[in-house]
Parts: structure tokens; C-alpha cells; sequence
């Protein structure tokens, strides 16, 4: 199993940006020294509690500060930007990178978003992004002329392509054919994952799922397989947890419930973001259960992998072994005000040197 990192990332509206953002890259720049294969980071526009606006652009402030981490979108909300302008960014930072991007897409999981760009319809959103992603590979695997007419798209380059001074050729990307595809989920047995296996993409689940709805998502993978006709493999699958190690079980508990922890902060808030939206389900282990009747310290003890690195290990095995044997955990990343931040390094740390070892050593045996 390998590790990365994934953030939306989430913090409390007072701090100042350019503080946050440090601090997020930080921890960027730690998890490659530790060996973290990968990172991802989220996209929201109108939320101060999630305030990278452009992943891509927080991102290639990394490519130099960072040496083999790849870099992530988790992800670029395709129904909010028009196509080209999307195959042309994602291209150039792929060469900026020299191929160390994964390009993460999704739908958007944003009300606020989703009403600034006008595609708060679910069916709607969901045509858009497919049809979106189509006319991207398009772009980067032919030549000009460029004609797209879709139900949502119009537009292309024919009249003013001068193809000896390659005027009107959009940019392809540095990784051929194209960079890898990855696939958020967060809802239970969302169709999405079955779809993004078919097409050979990385499916990914969301960290504040609860595992029951983790376990949905193994499954259609294995539907997706199944509907191929392959044998199925979870070595691309990402499931991102959040996770709290220290030397002992006592400590790591403490610091996961504590009110004034990343953890505890993050759950709060994400539970009132989706109890206001309705949606709950995709958080809560016992779906029958009352949303009243759910406590912030209910949701730290189902979601979040608490406990000594030994202790820890097991959980992860335990995780794998009920919902699939997953091949990346990424690691979600927490805000870092006041202690917090030395504990989210610590967390990394241990999670590196003690627990994935002690993981692989297993599966190699």
C-alpha cells in the first residue's frame, strides 16, 4: 500500500489566507521527504473555509519546492470551466511538471458553486463533466480544426488555423496520451466509480464517507471489473481517511477528540455543511440513525483512524479487508492552527516510518 496526501483543503474562515496556504504547502513539502507518493487538492471558489480557488495554481507554486511527489487536482470541477481553457491549463502544468500530474475531475460538490456557475441540477452537472472530459482528451490526442457541438458545448478553431506557423493547435500535455484520470465519490454505491473503473480511471473515495459507504464503492468497482469481464484489482483505488497517530493509543485518542483539533473542527463543520444540504447519509455509519441524534465525537470515532502505529495498522488492515484491499490511503489533510500543526506532522511521520511498513511487510510475507 502507498501513501499521499488529499485536501480540500479545510480552514476556520478568520485565519488569513497567504497563512494557510503556507501551511498547506508545508505539509506538501514534508510528505515528499517522507516518501508520499502523491497529493491532491481541491477546487471551491466561493468559501472562505476552502479557499484555494485554483488548485493548478497553488500547485505550481510546488514543482520547484517539491522533487518527486506527484501533484494533484482532487479535483478540477469540469462543469464550472469551459473545456479548452481546462485541456490547455492541465497541459501546460503537465509540462511545467515534467509529468508529474494527476488530473482529478469531478462534478463539484459545492452548493455555493454550483449556483455561482449555474449547474446546481445533479443531472445536469453530470452530462456536462462527461461531455467536458471527451472534448479535453479530444483536444489533446488530434489536430486542428477543432469542431465540438454537444448539448451543452458549441464552439472550435477552423477559419483561423495556420498550420505552418501552428496558429490555432491547442497544447498537448507532457504525459502521453494524456495525464492520468482520477474520479472522486463520496455517495454510497455511486455509479461513478463503476463508470470511472470502466474507463480506466483511478477511482476515489471520500474521506469523511463513513465506511460502510467506502465499502459500496469496492464494490462497484468489482462491478466495473465484473462488467468488463477482467479480473478485479483495487491496486488503483485511493480512499482517503483521516488519520491521528502518536506513540500510544491514549494520546492518539485524546488528540483526535479534542474540540480544539484539526479533526474535531472538520468534522463539525463538514456535518452542518451537509446537514443544511440534506445529505447526510454519506457520513453517518448507521444510516437509520437520527441526524439529531449524531454527535461530533460519534463522527470522529467512526471516520477518523486514531491510535499508536501498531494500532493503526490494524485498523487499516481491518479497513481493507471489509471493504477491499484498497492500494493508496491518503492521508486527509487537517488545519494546523495552534498545535494542530505539529500533530498533523507527527501523524505523517509515524504514518510513514512505522505503519506502512509494518503493512507491506505483511503483505510481502
Amino acid at each position: 500500500m502507498k501513501a499521499g496526501l488529499f485536501g480540500m483543503p479545510m480552514h476556520p474562515g478568520h485565519r488569513p489566507q497567504a497563512d494557510t496556504y503556507e501551511e498547506v504547502a508545508e505539509r506538501i513539502i514534508l510528505a515528499d521527504k517522507l516518501g508520499f507518493e502523491e497529493v491532491f487538492i481541491g477546487e471551491h471558489v466561493t468559501c472562505l473555509t476552502e479557499p484555494i480557488a485554483s488548485p493548478l495554481i497553488f500547485l505550481a507554486s510546488l514543482i520547484h519546492r517539491t522533487k518527486n511527489i506527484r501533484l494533484g487536482t482532487g479535483v478540477i470541477a469540469l462543469p464550472n470551466h469551459h473545456p479548452a481553457l481546462v485541456a490547455g491549463e492541465v497541459a501546460q502544468f503537465d509540462h511545467m511538471s515534467r509529468g508529474r500530474f494527476n488530473f482529478g475531475i469531478g462534478p463539484g460538490g459545492l452548493a455555493s458553486d454550483m449556483e455561482l456557475f449555474d449547474v446546481l441540477d445533479n443531472e445536469m452537472r453530470g452530462k456536462k463533466m462527461y461531455e467536458a472530459l471527451d472534448i479535453i482528451l479530444d483536444i489533446w490526442n488530434s489536430n486542428p480544426p477543432y469542431e465540438y457541438k454537444t448539448e451543452y458545448y458549441d464552439f472550435g478553431v477552423k477559419d483561423m488555423v495556420i498550420p505552418d506557423l501552428f496558429v490555432g493547435t491547442m497544447l498537448k500535455p507532457f504525459q502521453k496520451p494524456n495525464p492520468p484520470i482520477f474520479s472522486t465519490a463520496m455517495s454510497p454505491f455511486s455509479e461513478s466509480v463503476k463508470i470511472a473503473t470502466m474507463r480506466g480511471w483511478n477511482p476515489m473515495s471520500a474521506n469523511f464517507c463513513g465506511e460502510g459507504v467506502i465499502k459500496s464503492h469496492g464494490q462497484k468497482i468489482r462491478e466495473g471489473y465484473e462488467a468488463m469481464g477482467q479480473e478485479v484489482s483495487y491496486e488503483n483505488w485511493r480512499v482517503a481517511r483521516n488519520v491521528v497517530i502518536r506513540k500510544t493509543d491514549a494520546e492518539a485518542e485524546e488528540a483526535a477528540l479534542n474540540p480544539e483539533g484539526g479533526n474535531f473542527f472538520y468534522l463539525d463543520y463538514l456535518w452542518k455543511v451537509l446537514v443544511a444540504a440534506n445529505y447526510t447519509a454519506v457520513m453517518k455509519e448507521d444510516p437509520n440513525m437520527a441526524d439529531e441524534d449524531v454527535k461530533v465525537a460519534d463522527l470522529v470515532s467512526d471516520i477518523v483512524i486514531y491510535g499508536s502505529p501498531d494500532t493503526v495498522a490494524q485498523k487499516i488492515e481491518a479497513m481493507r479487508e471489509n471493504v477491499g484491499d484498497f492500494g493508496h490511503l491518503l492521508m486527509a489533510v487537517m488545519d494546523g492552527e495552534g498545535e494542530n500543526n505539529a500533530g498533523e506532522h507527527q501523524t505523517m511521520t509515524l504514518l510513514a516510518n512505522e505503519v506502512l511498513p509494518k503493512i507491506n511487510s505483511k503483505v510481502k510475507a
